[in-house]
């Protein structure tokens, strides 16, 4: 079996050149840069199938990462490497730092050896790692951090001076333990990290500033693809110092300690480093708020070293590779590393088609599937959890959809919130939301011809093209807009070829049609494929005619019920701590008076009572639940049943003195 001393010709007599460049195969260390100044370097990195993963050379330093077999790494002139090394995958990640360049002699023919032996073999990977140059500031980023680990007050300080150069940035508010609110008093390393990776408009802004405060060089990225972000409301990886569940004194240092540890681990697996890593990983997953989070910030402060959990590179990894078993709950230590290593031996494998994780977690990005936040949407909704990811896959395959229903099913409630899902935050210059109403045209909705300040009249773009737009312009973005009754108006009339445009398999350039009003001779607009369309439809009311056809062919259709039962029950009683003995009574009084309007020939089922009739807006005052019920039948509830009945009014009075007995 053929050695890499085999491939080997001459060894030069001075070691001055590196392969740290897959394109050009060869760099040349001059002099000059091998003495310049204590600041120059000389870094490069890559992913892929072979063994040389990582070089960095300074003035009088060396450091060099190898993923190289498992043996003879105390000493690396003894290392020789094997076909069957590479073909059995038997590999440990190593790094090895000299203090001394001239020292360093048998460390560079090795380094040497190992690229002779992947270009011999085949192994060496045309893609390197300016294809994700972002890495090198996330991990400076960690880097700076360590050394505040014992300066966190003048890291909060830090912290808190951004938010308030940054308008929209906010969140870090704690409630203290004598119950009062105030600025945060300590963070951890993630949740720092975390201030540039939520979902907000000035990322690349907020990044900008914390390097400026932490002293570092390397360029900001200009992008953020493929980096996974915090849910709005889950940005910290603590709790607070009161709540229900308060965090405990040492959750923030707990958090310390596994950064750190994680950081060691990615330079060295060394079984006491490996050991040390474990421990601080498993004590870290006790921590409340950290859960799945705490693989996405193991992958922030080492991309290259730690698979990101993130709810969508879950979903990927499970729908694409069956053979990988990824929990439903948060990994222990052990788990979550044979992960990270059945991955990294795959990425070895010809076949394979990603060479590292962050060629993976872009994969998951790019596949844009809609996944429900746990704690966004589903937690106060009363639809099952299920019935949302379905109501989410439809919207995305059809790009439009309608929700239709009784009142008071919580569409618009609905609508909205799958908006803020599909944009990934309360982003409000993503989302437009508007209503139709007979008097709406398609020179309102569209563009038209509107009065211009000099008397004259001018083509004013209507809200639909004004979101198109901006879509256009972020084509990494979800933009929504939100129709209220969409069948108000007349939805044929008010979208003209819109109707044809929205089809989701017409947005794109060569589907692009005339508008009705050109701004210019041979303007053609089409709508693109990352702006949704939610509408939704009161069916209980009688003015309006039946939807046309051709708006029901290009729109997904979803009926809202009234949900009372377990889930409504849990929310009002956790909420408003109303007794469940009369919440009980509640839901039995309108199920009865909606197994009436449901039979009664003049209605129907579409037009019974929805639970937000009796589900209080957040913020209600509530002393007494009685009165509170009597209120919402007598102002709310009882005059949509005069109007149901308006032919019948005794009817409507006995429906309603049958909802206020006994109360």
């Amino acid at each position: 079996m053929a050695t890499v001393q085999d491939h080997l010709e001459n060894k030069p007599e001075k070691i001055r050149s590196l392969f740290l460049d897959l394109q050009e195969k060869i760099l040349e260390l001059g002099d000059d840069i091998i003495e310049g100044s204590t600041n120059s370097y000389i870094s490069y990195k890559r992913s892929g199938k072979g063994i040389f993963s990582y070089i960095r050379i300074q003035k009088k330093a060396v450091k060099i990462q190898l993923t190289i077999p498992q043996y003879n790494l105390n000493d690396p002139r003894e290392i020789s490497l094997d076909v069957s090394d590479i073909e059995s995958h038997r590999y440990v990640n190593t790094e090895i730092f000299l203090k001394e360049i001239d020292e360093s002699e048998h460390v560079f023919d090795l380094v040497r050896q190992c690229y002779q032996f992947e270009k011999q073999e085949g192994f060496v990977d045309t893609e390197s790692d300016e294809d994700f140059p972002w890495t090198r500031f996330y991990e400076s980023v960690a880097d700076k951090l360590l050394g505040f680990k014992d300066k966190r007050n003048e890291l909060v300080e830090g912290i808190h001076e951004i938010v308030e150069q940054v308008e929209g940035l906010s969140g870090y508010e704690d409630t203290y333990k004598d119950g009062t609110t105030g600025p945060l008093r300590d963070i951890c390393p993630f949740t720092t990290i975390g201030i540039f990776n939520r979902n907000h408009n000035n990322r690349k802004s907020i990044a900008e500033k914390l390097a400026d405060f932490l002293g570092i060089k390397d360029t900001v990225p200009e992008h953020f693809d493929g980096i996974p972000t915090l849910l709005p409301l889950k940005a910290w990886f603590f709790a607070r110092e009161n709540e229900p569940n308060p965090r405990n004194p040492d959750d923030i240092d707990t958090l310390w300690e596994i950064f750190e540890k994680a950081i060691e681990f990615s330079k060295s697996r060394d079984k006491d480093v490996q050991s040390a890593f474990i421990e601080a990983y498993d004590k870290a997953t006790k921590v409340k708020n950290v859960g799945w989070n705490l693989t996405m910030g193991l992958y922030w402060i080492r991309p290259r070293s730690f698979l990101t959990l993130d709810l969508r590179s879950r979903n990927y990894i499970n729908k694409n590779f069956k053979d990988i078993d990824v929990q439903k709950k948060p990994p222990s230590a052990s788990e979550y590393l044979n992960t990270v290593v059945t991955f990294e031996n795959k990425f070895r494998e010809n076949e394979f088609p990603f060479n590292s994780f962050p060629d993976l977690s872009l994969a998951a990005w790019k596949d844009r599937e809609i996944v429900v936040p746990p704690n966004n949407l589903a937690a106060d909704c009363f639809i099952d959890r299920t019935e949302l990811e379905r109501i989410l896959h439809r919207l995305q395959a059809k790009k439009n959809l309608i929700l239709q229903g009784p009142p008071g099913t919580g569409k618009t409630w609905l609508a909205k919130r799958l908006a803020f899902v599909l944009v990934g935050q309360k982003d409000n210059s993503k989302i437009k939301a508007l209503q139709f109403h007979p008097n709406l045209s398609y020179e309102d909705f569209v563009r038209g011809w509107r009065p211009a300040g000099d008397g004259k009249l001018e083509l004013i773009d209507g809200p639909f093209l004004q979101i198109a737009e901006a879509a256009r312009k972020e084509p990494t973005e979800n933009h929504v807009i939100v129709i209220e009754e969409i069948n108000r108006g007349n939805p044929a009339q008010v979208l003209g070829e819109l109707l044809t445009l929205l089809e989701a398999d017409k947005r794109k350039p060569d589907e692009a049609l005339e508008l009705c009003y050109s701004k210019e001779d041979g303007e053609r607009f089409f709508i693109p494929e990352n702006l949704y369309v939610i509408g939704t439809m009161n069916i209980a009311d009688r003015s309006l005619a039946l939807v046309d056809l051709a708006l029901r062919r290009r729109f997904a259709f979803v009926d809202l019920e009234p949900v009372f039962g377990e889930p409504w029950e849990n929310w009002v009683h956790d909420k408003f701590n109303i007794d469940r003995k009369i919440l009980s009574e509640i839901e039995t009084r309108i199920r009865s008076l909606n197994d009436k309007i449901s039979v009664d020939s003049d209605l129907g089922p579409q037009f019974r009572i929805g639970h937000s009739y009796v589900t209080p807006a957040n913020g209600t005052d509530i002393e007494d639940a009685h009165d509170w019920f009597r209120q919402v039948v007598e102002t709310e509830i009882g005059p949509l049943l005069d109007e149901y009945w308006f032919d019948n009014l005794d009817k409507a009075k006995e429906a309603k003195e049958a909802l206020l007995q006994g109360f």
